[in-house]
């Protein structure tokens, strides 16, 4: 279960700074192309430049949370409110993703690849670290 939970943690925090990474400060125009099939340079330059503007942003957010899981693993795997405050973090982007094809509608088969690998990877870190007996020996 160890391997696995740490498996799922390091593909799950690599992929989340990668894309942050890229997302953010490389080629953002690439993303769109390839995640939503759409070229940004036919919009309105006011709109092209908002919607990359605040894409940006949110890479960027990602890029932080993958680099802090990254940092913290240690206390992720083992101290209570890192743990809690991890999957907490990951189960907003999976609700997320969940809500949306409810309100949104049905999108592109990776985004479901992702769905479920994000939900199976949530599920193995989270029995994992409940069954690790530095996890309740660290409990305050």
């Amino acid at each position: 279960m160890k391997f696995i939970s740490h498996f799922f943690f390091y593909t799950y925090t690599g992929l989340v700074i990668l894309a942050g990474f890229w997302g953010a400060f490389i080629d953002p125009v690439y993303d769109f192309k390839l995640l939503f099939h759409a070229d940004v340079h036919t919009l309105p330059d006011t709109f092209r430049i908002n919607l990359l503007c605040q894409y940006r942003f949110l890479r960027a957010i990602e890029l932080g949370f993958g680099l802090f899981s990254v940092s913290f693993v240690k206390e992720i795997f083992s101290v209570v409110k890192y743990n809690h405050l991890f999957l907490i973090a990951m189960s907003c982007g999976i609700l997320a993703r969940a809500f949306s094809l409810f309100i949104d509608g049905h999108p592109l088969a990776l985004a479901y690849f992702f769905l479920f690998y994000e939900l199976t990877g949530l599920i193995f870190i989270f029995f994992y670290t409940r069954n690790n007996k530095l996890y309740h020996a660290t409990r305050f």
